[in-house]
C-alpha cells in the first residue's frame, strides 16, 4: 500500500505535468497533486501511529483526500477529453484505495469498539 499511493501521487503528477496550460487545468491540478500526494503521506504517518485511535484518524485523513482526488480528476476529464483514457485509469486506481481505506477504517473502528 505504501508503494501504491506513492505510485499514485507520481501518476497523478506525470498527467498533470503532461496537460496543456491554461486557468483550469492549473488551478484544478494543483489542487489535484495536493490531494493526490496527502493520500500517500497520511498513510505513511498512519503506519507510524502511536495509538489505534491515531491510526484511524490519519486513514480518515487518507479516505477523504483520496475522494478529494477522484472529484479532482472528475473535473480535469471534463475538460480534457484528449487524456480521458487515462484519468479513467487514475479514478479506477483511487478508486481501489479508497475501498482498501475504508476498509481499514471499518476494521480498526471494529477493534477500537471491542477494547
Amino acid at each position: 500500500m505504501k508503494q501504491r499511493t506513492f505510485q499514485f501521487s507520481v501518476e497523478v503528477g506525470m498527467l498533470i505535468s503532461a496537460l496543456p496550460f491554461s486557468m483550469v487545468n492549473k488551478a484544478y491540478g494543483m489542487q489535484l497533486v495536493r490531494s493526490s500526494s496527502s493520500v500517500g503521506a497520511n498513510y505513511r504517518a498512519a503506519r507510524r501511529a502511536k495509538s489505534d485511535a491515531d491510526f484511524l484518524n490519519k486513514l480518515k485523513i487518507c479516505e477523504e483526500e483520496a475522494d478529494e482526488s477522484i472529484y479532482f480528476l472528475e473535473l480535469l476529464k471534463v475538460f480534457n477529453a484528449a487524456v480521458a483514457e487515462n484519468i479513467d485509469r487514475l479514478i479506477k486506481e483511487a478508486n481501489e484505495l479508497l475501498k482498501i481505506l475504508v476498509t481499514s477504517i471499518i476494521t480498526t473502528r471494529e477493534k477500537l469498539n471491542k477494547q
